[in-house]
């Protein structure tokens, strides 16, 4: 006897399958946020990991132009770096961290004492790669004991794009500056990422709220942006005292003035940091010696006692040697001629790029007569070709 026909109610169970899985998304969403607050972080929120990725096309364009400088690494990492799932297929969604480390003052007020060295705010204090990466683990740890879940974790050191990932969260946007800018945080925010093959509920984006504003790409002392939402790194202090390894180009020299690691104009001029407060996690607080040192102690400092000063500090990883190039720069633009003897101490240093710029910073403190003494004793006996050019230029 043939069967008559039956309801399928397989329809049903999918529909409660799927609400089974947004519920267990939203539980672990809402579980990583709990988390975050606990371990300090001022910020968490979700995005997909393997949705759309407009910032490849920005990125490959910039790499394309050649804006990226001598950061070679991101050329050859470009084909990960392009979207989170081309370094991690697997990676649903990407637990998105902030941490605040808001100053409390007024970041661009040491630029006028010009015996000082104006020093990033995200320098002043602990490595923030440390300190965040420690409590990445423990968040990731924890999370996967608990939904079973792959994971994986990034502070700043692999080939992802974390504020693009950010903007995706809603933690931000990407100002005219391509830096983050935050409604609650303003310019203060480090990144920490988490990516989980796990399907979690992802949040809102965040939306552009630049408006008309100019002014970050207006402050920049060397017109470091060719457009709004456009860096030319090569012309960036920042990307010029940390990443660039030979002699400062000649044109960025006297703008750079008295930043000899990074530099934070346009992220300090932005008006949505009106909104934000200063960092409460205690490790990221300036170290005293930090804020303001004077430019002669920096520049005698050797390879050991840079090495022991800047200990646990983000500053150590470009070396005694670009660091001292970077404070010669700043005791060229110092306008006083009582730093001159620093320099002059530094022009048989064993560094070459040093040597440089401390001739540089002679030809600009010197009465003319004297520097030419100088150059007449010195200049035949310079091995180097880039030293001999800045005497050779500096008459």
């Amino acid at each position: 006897m043939q069967a008559g026909p039956r309801t399928d109610d397989r329809t049903g169970d999918s529909t409660e399958s799927g609400a089974r899985r947004a519920d267990g998304a939203r539980a672990a969403a809402d579980s990583a946020r709990a988390q975050a607050g606990e371990l300090g972080f001022d910020a968490c929120r979700i995005a997909r990991a393997d949705g759309d990725w407009p910032a490849a096309e920005r990125l490959l364009d910039f790499i394309a132009a050649g804006r990226h400088g001598q950061m070679q690494w991101m050329a050859d990492t470009a084909a990960r770096r392009v979207r989170p799932t081309a370094m991690w297929p697997d990676a649903k969604s990407a637990i998105v961290l902030g941490l605040n480390y808001g100053p409390d003052r007024d970041p661009l007020e040491i630029l006028s004492a010009r015996d000082r060295a104006a020093i990033s705010v995200y320098a002043q204090g602990a490595d923030y790669h440390d300190l965040i990466k420690k409590r990445l683990k423990q968040m990731a740890r924890a999370f996967a004991e608990a939904s079973g879940a792959q994971v994986k974790v990034f502070v700043d050191t692999a080939p992802l794009m974390e504020k693009p990932l950010a903007q995706a969260a809603g933690l931000g946007w990407q100002g005219k500056h391509t830096n983050l800018v935050s409604r609650s945080h303003g310019s203060w925010l480090f990144l920490g990422v988490i990516l989980t093959d796990a399907e979690l509920a992802p949040d809102a984006a965040e939306t552009d709220h630049c408006g008309a504003c100019r002014a970050c790409l207006d402050v920049c002392p060397t017109a470091a942006f060719p457009a709004p939402y456009q860096l030319d790194a090569r012309r960036c202090i920042s990307y010029l005292t940390i990443e660039h390894s030979g002699p400062i180009p000649r044109e960025f020299r006297a703008a750079m003035g008295n930043r000899i690691y990074g530099c934070d104009d346009c992220l300090a001029v932005c008006p949505w940091n009106k909104f934000a407060q200063a960092g409460r996690e205690a490790a990221l607080h300036p170290r005293p010696e930090l804020t303001a040192p004077l430019l002669a102690e920096l520049a005698a400092l050797d390879d050991a006692e840079f090495r022991q000063v800047f200990s646990g500090s983000p500053i150590k990883r470009i070396g005694r040697d670009r660091f001292v190039r970077n404070v010669l720069i700043a005791i060229g633009n110092s306008d006083a001629p009582d730093l001159a003897p620093c320099a002059r101490a530094l022009l048989d240093d064993g560094a070459p790029v040093v040597r440089g710029a401390a001739v540089w910073a002679l030809s600009r403190l010197l009465p003319p007569g004297e520097f030419a003494a100088l150059r007449a004793a010195n200049a035949a006996g310079e091995a180097d070709p880039d030293v001999r050019g800045e005497w050779a230029d500096a008459a």
